[in-house]
Formats: structure tokens, C-alpha cells, sequence
């Protein structure tokens, strides 16, 4: 017999599962359950403090339940909003953002705002597919199922740039017709293991990528003859070698096969260079609200001297150098600032320089009127800390991906930083994240 069990929802997890409770206050984390939905489960797996299950029959609806756009919601592990009304994702969004402020921070926000999405589908300028063999042997392309690496096939994706339907139709056929095989992770055999589309939502200049095991292999130049055939709107075709048994998408070698090896586009009227492993804003409409709200945070002056740390490839000081008198990025990653350099030369911008450091080395000594940081999820590290409290910089305007790196982040430097306002940026509509941003001043 299944094992069926009542619950309520009665909120949501981190990543936006169901959190429902039996009658005997035994805790379930359910996929597309929504809050205030009764519903019978069916239970996967038993932890010690609770199980896993799936929605077996709804009993009681949420007012705010609406049907999902993407008929493939319940299974691919990427929307779990999918079926939930927009304005109420929203308004969860900051309800949680804003409470882990508080729990992690002891920070109580108020006049917060959060900026969402006239229209919350088709915003993804990035897209990164797995191709891969179903339990039938069919070749397949799509995203992996919650918590998986099983590939659930897709035609189309509701929140991805509508250009990659035809493209990813385009490549299953071409493998079966020149006999390319996909990658398979038990055997380790195959040549194809994912496919990158870049977009430039204003250049509209489309970059695939393939990412193989090896760059070399049979009718390689046909192949992509006849894909730029089909295909006439692609730019640029770049393979993409990772022959390691790994997580990590992209490998280190590459080969342009077709086009310049990259493509542009522009944000707030400032142009960019984009190429395969360049960390562009998945979200350009969002990111364009992201970065006006930051800048207008830090109220700049034409005397200022910004420091744009974490720069990636110059995207905020670029678009801060207008209001400044200088604009200094920095960035560990070598190849991300050879393009911030070029994209500074793209846009005749004379007043930014972009040099390959660590940030909390270069932070001492410097006299700095405002610091941008925009880390990865992981939040700023012990050490740049440190060098920002040393170095007695009068604001700090703090993007952020992660709400609980940041709240860790900004409890840490409460002593010597006062919060003076956070808002919130819906980058990415349908899942569960969204971006911070705040303004930090110094006591």
C-alpha cells in the first residue's frame, strides 16, 4: 500500500517546496504545493525530521493557484512559482527576504520596495541545456528534475529567450542525421554534453555554444554548415572542450568555429562585449532596474572616486563612470577584466580602469568616496571585510543574489556600517531568488 498522508501547507522552504504539516505536526516538503492547500501525499523518502513527498490529490485550493504556462512546471526542477499568481510570488519574496534580515542581521527593514516583472516569462538571455539518452535510449535535450540528473525533455521553456526553441530543435536533428552522440555521465562516452545560447536582448546577436568532450571529431565543418543554415539568426558558434568527469559546465579550451566568437549588447546605453564564460545578467530588463536603483542609492558626485569591486567584465562602473570623476574595477578573474578593459575601449570611456586583484588588498590605502560590491552567492569573504572596515570608506552600496549571505554579511559590519535602506529586485521571475540591494553608510 502507498504510503498517503494528509497535510496542510502552511509555507514555504527555502527553495520554494511546500512545507506542510499532518494532523500529528510531522513536517513534509512538497514540490507545487502552495500555502494554505490541503492536499493527500504520497511519501517519497523518510528523513529523521521529515519526509519528502509528492502531491497525490488536492483537497482545498488556493485562491492564488493559477494553471502553469509551462506544462512541464511540476517536473523540471527550475519554476517552482510556476503555478502561483505573480503579485502573491512577489509579495512572498519580500516577506521572506525581510524576515531573514531580521532572524540572521536583527534588522528590522521598513519602506522596502520590490521590483517585479510586467511580464515574468521569456527573460532568460542565457540558456545552458543538457543533451542526453532517456530510459527508451531517445536522444533528448532539456533540464534536469528537481534534485536530479535525469533529463526532463523540453520544446520550449517559459522564462528562456524564445530564440533557443528552434536552435535546440535544430541541433537534435543534426546529431541524428551526422550520428553525434550525446553525452552519457554513467559510461563517460559521448561528444556533446550541453549547449549554451547567449542573447543580446538589444544587439539581438545570438551565441551558441556546444560543449563537448573533444574538439575534434568527424564532419565537424559540415556539421556547423548546415546548422548556420538552419539557423540564420546565429552570430557566432564557439565549442567548448570539457573532457572531466564534472559538475562544472564549461571547460578551459575553446575553438570559434563560426563568427567572431562572441557577441554585444548594451545596458542603460552602455555597450558590452559578451563571450562564452563572461558573467552577464541573465535577466537585461530586471538588470536595468538593478543597476539604476543602485546608483541612485549611492547618490554620486562628479568628485567622487568609485571602486567597483567584483567587477566581472565592468558592467556597474561602466555605467557609474558617467556620474564620477573615476571609476576603479577590480576582479580576480583574468579574462573578465581583459573584457572590461575592452568594453571600457568600446564605449571611449577615459575616466575607468580596470586592474586584475584582490580586492581586499587593493581597498587599503585608497581614499574611495563609495565601493559597489556585487559578490558571488557566497556573500564577501572574512578578508575583504576586513579591509572595508580598515579602510573607512564613507558608502557601500551591496548587491546581492543571496538574502542570507548578505544579513550575515551586513550583522558583521553593523559596528562600523549602518543600513540606511534595502530594496528588493525580482531577477528572476518564477523561481525562488531574488536580488537585494542597499545602501550602507559609515557610523
Amino acid at each position: 500500500m502507498e504510503n498517503i498522508v494528509k497535510v496542510k501547507c502552511v509555507d514555504f522552504t527555502f527553495d520554494g517546496q511546500g512545507l506542510a504539516k499532518d494532523a500529528k505536526g510531522r513536517t513534509y516538503f512538497v514540490p507545487s504545493l502552495l500555502i494554505g492547500e490541503e492536499a493527500e501525499v504520497k511519501v517519497l523518502y523518510r528523513k529523521k525530521d521529515f519526509d519528502v513527498a509528492k502531491i497525490s490529490k488536492i483537497l482545498k485550493f488556493s485562491e492564488f493557484r493559477i494553471n502553469p504556462k509551462c506544462p512541464c512546471a511540476t517536473s523540471c526542477g527550475g519554476c517552482c512559482f510556476q503555478n502561483l499568481d505573480y503579485k502573491k510570488e512577489l509579495e512572498y519574496k519580500k516577506k521572506v527576504a525581510i524576515n531573514t534580515i531580521k532572524s540572521i542581521a536583527k534588522y528590522e527593514i521598513k519602506g522596502a520596495n520590490i521590483y517585479g516583472m510586467e511580464e515574468p516569462y521569456y527573460y532568460r538571455n542565457k540558456i545552458q541545456i543538457p543533451f542526453g539518452y532517456d530510459k527508451q535510449n531517445r536522444l533528448v535535450y532539456g533540464f534536469y528534475k528537481f534534485k536530479s540528473h535525469e533529463i526532463v525533455p523540453i520544446k520550449e521553456c517559459v522564462i528562456e529567450d524564445e530564440v533557443h526553441v528552434d536552435i535546440l530543435k535544430s541541433i537534435k536533428d543534426l546529431m541524428l542525421s551526422f550520428k553525434i552522440n550525446a553525452y552519457n555521465e554513467d559510461t563517460q562516452k559521448g561528444l556533446i554534453r550541453h549547449v549554451l545560447i547567449r542573447v543580446g536582448k538589444v544587439s539581438k546577436e545570438v551565441m551558441v555554444v556546444f560543449i563537448v568532450t573533444s574538439l575534434r571529431f568527424p564532419s565537424k565543418r559540415n556539421f556547423v554548415k548546415e546548422f548556420i543554415k538552419q539557423n540564420p539568426s546565429v552570430s557566432t558558434v564557439v565549442f567548448n572542450e570539457n573532457p572531466r568527469k564534472t559538475n562544472v559546465i564549461l571547460g578551459n579550451k575553446e575553438e570559434v568555429a563560426y563568427g567572431k566568437g562572441y557577441i554585444y549588447d548594451e545596458l542603460l546605453g552602455v555597450k558590452f562585449k559578451i563571450s562564452s564564460k563572461s558573467f552577464y545578467q541573465v535577466n537585461h530588463d530586471q538588470c536595468e532596474v538593478l543597476y539604476s536603483l543602485a546608483i541612485k542609492k549611492a547618490n554620486l558626485s562628479k568628485d567622487d572616486v568609485v571602486l567597483d569591486a567584483y567587477c566581472g567584465i565592468g558592467t556597474i562602473g561602466l555605467i557609474a563612470s558617467k556620474e564620477v570623476k573615476e571609476v576603479h574595477g577590480v576582479e580576480i578573474v583574468k579574462e573578465a577584466i581583459i573584457d572590461a578593459k575592452e568594453n571600457a575601449k568600446i564605449n571611449n570611456i577615459k575616466n575607468a580602469e580596470f586592474l586584475c586583484k584582490d580586492a581586499s588588498e587593493y581597498i587599503i590605502d585608497k581614499k574611495l568616496d563609495c565601493v559597489f560590491v556585487d559578490p558571488p552567492r557566497k556573500g564577501l569573504d572574512q578578508k575583504f571585510i576586513d579591509s572595508l572596515i580598515k579602510s573607512k570608506v564613507k558608502k557601500v552600496v551591496y548587491i546581492s543574489c543571496d538574502v542570507g549571505t548578505f544579513s550575515r554579511d551586513i550583522k558583521i559590519l553593523s559596528d562600523y556600517y549602518q543600513v540606511k535602506s534595502v530594496d528588493f529586485v525580482d531577477m528572476f521571475p518564477r523561481t525562488f531568488h531574488v536580488e537585494t540591494v542597499a545602501l550602507l553608510e559609515r557610523r
